[in-house]
């Protein structure tokens, strides 16, 4: 029986979505081939994993837009470093941590995470990262559907985490279920056992405040769902985003349900706006 702790993830708007967590980040279902050899990506397919089906919803606020890169902007700001004005306002006035994710260009499956922290009298600045990440095989989307292969740009609630091993310290409420076990292999061929060990559940086309594992999808099936952060493999994923072990359990022990942590997410080539 699975053991959850912390407070209930709070509702977040939602629009963008992935394909299935089975289908999307880690599904029974087997992926379909790319059509090109994708840069180092995440999640993909082939393997018997009862991971949630595709879903996970938008942070309040309007959805979609474009990430700038992190890298590139300063330790501190009263916005996002290399986020936009119109993806920024997404962004819930009550959140004070946010992991943007920013892809190489529009249909690249290599990305790169930046974990930020917002003090009232400095604003923004790095607290973590950046990481090396992984996305969708095919990049990137402001409408995504199940199986697009391409993970949604947007603003996400991060509310929920689980894995198939113990909690290593995580404050949002976590789920430890044998259930998160996957095996099989990904787009490149790559192993991906393991990749469930720890997720984080990403807010689209869910119900906030469940496990990661919940298949309940508000906008439809046909928008996916099961969007997840969860373990590198070394491939692409069907869209979900990937970190490495260590950085992901990091990532966990941040994390502060009490500071409405979001992702913001999207490719580099999209206009910061």
């Amino acid at each position: 029986m699975p053991v959850r702790k912390g407070t209930p993830a709070l509702l977040s708007a939602g629009t963008l979505c992935a394909a299935l967590l089975l289908t999307a980040c880690g599904t029974p279902a087997a992926p379909p081939a790319p059509t090109t050899t994708p840069a180092r990506t995440t999640t993909p397919a082939t393997a018997p994993a009862p991971a949630p089906a595709d879903g996970a919803r938008p942070a309040p606020g309007a959805p979609g837009g474009a990430v700038g890169d992190p890298a590139a902007a300063p330790q501190s700001a009263a916005r996002l470093p290399g986020v936009g004005p119109v993806l920024h306002a997404s962004v819930p006035d009550g959140t004070s941590q946010a992991l943007v994710v920013v892809g190489a260009s529009a249909d690249s499956s290599s990305s790169t995470a930046t974990l930020y922290s917002r003090d009232p009298a400095t604003g923004w600045k790095v607290q973590a990262g950046p990481w090396p990440t992984h996305n969708a095989l095919r990049g990137w989307t402001a409408d995504h559907t199940a199986g697009d292969l391409r993970t949604p740009i947007g603003v996400f609630r991060l509310g929920d985490a689980g894995g198939r091993l113990p909690d290593p310290g995580a404050l949002l409420p976590y789920d430890r279920d044998d259930r998160f076990a996957i095996s099989g292999t990904g787009f490149l061929g790559e192993p991906l056992e393991g990749s469930f060990d720890h997720v984080i559940a990403i807010d689209y086309n869910r119900v906030p405040g469940r496990s990661p594992l919940d298949r309940e999808r508000p906008l439809g099936a046909e928008k996916g769902g099961g969007i997840w952060i969860h373990v590198d493999h070394d491939g692409p994923t069907q869209a979900c985003v990937t970190l490495e072990r260590e950085d992901l359990r990091e990532l966990l022990r941040a994390l502060d349900p009490a500071r409405e942590p979001v992702v913001v997410m999207g490719p580099a080539t999209e206009p910061a706006r």
